[in-house]
């Protein structure tokens, strides 16, 4: 399978789920670029997104930005994020081969599936480094709706920085291996 800039493969998946969803889309992204810019989300919004969910402080005015179209709170991540990446980059340096680098981002353990915000789309991000000193990450999704992308890989970009940021290492972006259980073309 050939790894994709998450540029092309965000137009991919938006071109593969027009009309109907996909099961088990699955995609190598180089994490080099991972900023997507769309009608939705324009660079200063996807900040806004990826620093509230790595639980950074925002501006009133950031918060403007957020809505229901661009995810809603099925998209809110912020729950104990800097614990959680504390904890990867803490197994990162201590074992650098650990299979246990792993953010969970689930909410509920039987969700209702009624309610939107009980069944969180993104669900478990893996973190592994490789012999060239690059993070790399497995990353799984319930649902995908191509039009959020751009702000969902921005987010795992920016998750991956920072735990690349406080690792001793310090090592470059390498490539993420993307599962979505079902991708859809929008929120629909």
């Amino acid at each position: 399978m050939e790894i994709r800039s998450c540029r092309d493969a965000w137009l991919h998946m938006t071109d593969i789920s027009a009309g109907h969803a996909v099961r088990n889309y699955v995609q190598w992204l180089d994490m080099q670029d991972y900023l997507v810019e769309s009608d939705l989300f324009s660079a200063p919004i996807l900040d806004a997104y990826s620093n509230w969910n790595l639980e950074k402080d925002i501006t009133e005015e950031q918060k403007q930005y957020f809505s229901d179209l661009r995810g809603g709170g099925q998209g809110d991540y912020r729950a104990g994020m800097r614990a959680k990446i504390a904890n990867v980059v803490d197994c990162l340096t201590l074992f650098p081969q650990s299979k246990r680098a792993v953010i969970a981002m689930c909410n509920e353990s039987m969700p209702k599936h009624k309610v939107d915000d009980d069944a969180k789309c993104l669900r478990e991000v893996y973190f592994h480094l490789d012999g060239d000193n690059k993070l790399n990450a497995t990353v799984i999704f319930r649902s995908q709706a191509a039009m959020l992308f751009p702000k969902n890989i921005h987010f795992i970009g920016s998750m991956m920085s920072e735990v690349a940021e406080r690792h001793p290492q310090r090592p470059s972006l390498g490539v993420v291996f993307y599962l979505a259980v079902i991708l859809v073309s929008d929120r629909e």
